[in-house]
């Protein structure tokens, strides 16, 4: 009975001792699963660990969430100034885009029915078609047509000018657009600029040049460079794509108008 009463009391001290000692310092530990019984190792997680998984946790954030982080880390303010001019390049497109595609039409259905009317001798009716169909197609030659009394050259004159209003019309808003993307990349690299001051102010302060201490403005020089890029690129293939819809309604109203004079000749003779 002695025995047993000296085994349990050394026991209880080793298991006192054992929850003394410092955190850091122990193993591996097994502890038991009250609920199963079974034991279950717990294993102390070191920085390489750790480095590991959150490089994995930020290969599984989405897309979003990683654009959201790296704008904060390229320095939110002047990450801002090239958000900005990717918003407002972005409006000034979709409207552009927009005014264009309404402003496209079926000019050889228009034309098919001006000619009807013309051949009737009905040239108000032909006027109304004009004034009832949207774009710039459907204005120049109503101008046109507005000069059915005069000779030709005039005609061709009033078209011809006309014609350079609708096309500036068309053109309203690309002078922002490309300044958009002439601003976007001169941003990033003022950030670029701006960084690297940083990283040179940090290295004079630590009398050093680790590359631990010159990371940070190295991280912001590249990401605001990198995201100002992006924005020009993006804003030059929606100009691109507005350049050819002008380019597209410009041929479509020079054809249109010499088709309305040849109309307009016959008619007079």
């Amino acid at each position: 009975m002695a025995l047993a009463l000296a085994g349990f009391l050394l026991a209880g001290q080793t298991v006192a001792t054992a929850q003394t000692v410092a955190p850091d310092t122990v193993a591996p530990t097994a502890v038991a699963d009250t609920a199963t019984g079974e034991l279950t190792v717990e294993e102390m997680v070191g920085e390489d660990d750790l480095a590991a998984l959150e490089t994995l946790a930020l290969e599984e954030q989405s897309l979003h969430q990683q654009l959201k982080q790296k704008f904060v880390e390229g320095s939110p303010f002047y990450m801002s100034l090239v958000a900005i001019v990717l918003v407002l390049g972005m409006a000034l497109c979709i409207e552009r885009i927009i005014y264009l595609t309404l402003s496209e039409i079926k000019a050889r259905k228009l034309l098919a029915d001006i000619d009807a009317r013309l051949e009737k001798g009905d040239v108000e009716g032909a006027k109304t078609i004009c004034r009832d169909t949207r774009g710039p197609v459907a204005s120049v030659c109503y101008q046109g047509l507005m000069h059915m009394g005069d000779d030709m050259e005039t005609v061709e004159r009033s078209i011809m000018s006309y014609g350079s209003v609708q096309v500036a019309r068309l053109e309203r808003g690309c002078s922002w657009i490309r300044l958009c993307i002439a601003v976007a990349p001169s941003l990033g690299f003022l950030g670029t600029v701006i960084g690297m001051v940083m990283a040179f102010d940090q290295i004079q302060e630590a009398g050093d040049i680790g590359p631990t201490i010159v990371a940070e403005g190295m991280k912001v020089a590249l990401i605001t460079t990198i995201f100002g890029i992006i924005v020009a690129v993006v804003l030059q293939v929606f100009y691109n794509f507005i350049l050819s819809k002008i380019e597209r309604l410009t041929l479509q109203m020079e054809d249109s108008a010499i088709t309305l004079m040849d109309m307009m000749r016959k008619v007079k003779r």
